[in-house]
């Protein structure tokens, strides 16, 4: 009996039939960047970016859209490097004492006062920039994690009919990159086994067209399959539908903007919840009666199973504890840098983020990582 049910609770092989549904995977990782939006203890945010790398090592596979997470991840170090750089050069209004070293100050007219550039430069305020490029670097990493993890085509099948448009263009952005990376080692890998140079920029130019064709051919190749199938057709709806479509949509979007804003703000989260609530609710009737217009159909429509639900709730509950964690621990999620100390680790919130990893054991395993 045990073993029955050990085995319905393990994660299968991914097939077809049971893959996960590509918004789950989406809800997971903005729940995390919710997460990382409540904190800017380098520790949790640490945490963070850890268990989004570890459920991305165990669920990724080998697709061209998979290989975007070290790249979000040199980003977020970049981030971090030049919010430093900014705060070197550009000053902070941190306050410090332990001096590091003084840069020429360039003077300024009256009229830019409370704008610096080169001055001392304090061990706080280079602390309380690396703090605050760490939070925004996180943020891009976890949406580097859903881009790896979920299936672009498979995501677009799945939006409303009033957002297919939308969503192919984004669609076509977020594949265009990975496959590109992909047309560039694929050439430099045979111009390799073929004795010649990889390197330089005789190499580059001669690489660089080749990849534009492949670019070219695939969009075009993409137009036509989209002619083909009817892409852009529109049924006739009636104009108060129209309407009313309108104001749903738009009133749904202002909620969902105005709760968010509200959710990560440091004290919004009475307010931003029920408004973020109303808000999603007025957008997806917007949404359902906009869809009216488009006329497609879908071909095994993916299916939002439990293993979906395990995911996305996992990143709903680690959006869930870390808002509440704000209430009872915001010197450890918030630490200072005047005095200087060093972060402590509290121990509640780091367990609410390990909630996070539930999509690493429920998830089905990719075929090439069985």
């Amino acid at each position: 009996m045990f073993r029955k049910a050990f085995d319905a609770l393990s994660a299968p092989v991914a097939t077809r039939a049971n893959a996960l549904h590509a918004g789950a995977w989406w809800l997971w990782a903005l729940g995390l960047a919710v997460a990382a939006s409540r904190t800017t203890n380098p520790l949790l945010l640490g945490l963070i970016v850890g268990v989004a790398g570890y459920v991305v090592a165990a669920r990724r596979t080998d697709a061209p859209w998979a290989r975007s997470y070290g790249a979000f991840v040199k980003l977020g170090l970049f981030v971090v490097a030049l919010r430093v750089l900014f705060s070197v050069f550009l000053g902070s209004p941190v306050p410090g004492t332990h001096l590091l070293f003084t840069l020429p100050e360039v003077p300024l007219p009256d009229w830019a006062q409370g704008v610096r550039i080169g001055g001392r430069v304090t061990a706080e305020q280079v602390l309380f920039a690396v703090y605050d490029g760490a939070k925004l670097a996180t943020l891009l990493i976890c949406v580097g994690a859903a881009n790896a993890l979920a299936n672009p085509a498979r995501l677009l099948k799945s939006l409303p009919g009033a957002l297919y448009e939308a969503g192919v263009a984004v669609v076509v952005a977020m594949t265009f990159a990975p496959n590109m990376v992909a047309d560039v080692v694929r050439l430099r890998t045979a111009r390799r086994l073929r004795g010649r140079p990889t390197g330089g920029v005789r190499a580059v130019l001669q690489i660089g067209l080749p990849v534009l064709e492949g670019a070219l051919e695939r969009s075009v190749a993409v137009a036509a399959s989209m002619d083909a199938r009817g892409y852009g057709r529109t049924a006739h709806v009636p104009a108060a539908v129209r309407r009313t479509t309108n104001v749903l949509t738009l009133g749904g979007l202002l909620g969902i903007c105005a709760g968010s804003y509200g959710l990560l703000a440091a004290e919004g989260a009475g307010y931003g919840l029920p408004l973020l609530g109303a808000g999603l609710l007025a957008a997806v009737a917007g949404l359902r009666l906009g869809g009216r217009r488009t006329v497609r159909t879908r071909y095994r429509p993916d299916r939002w199973g439990a293993r979906s639900w395990l995911v996305a709730g996992s990143g709903v509950a680690v959006a869930v504890l870390m808002i509440r964690a704000n209430a009872y621990a915001p010197e450890a999620l918030h630490p200072g840098v005047v005095p200087l100390a060093a972060p402590e680790l509290p121990l509640l919130p780091a367990l609410s983020i390990l909630v996070g990893l539930v999509p690493a054991f429920v998830a089905p395993v990719p075929e090439e990582n069985p």
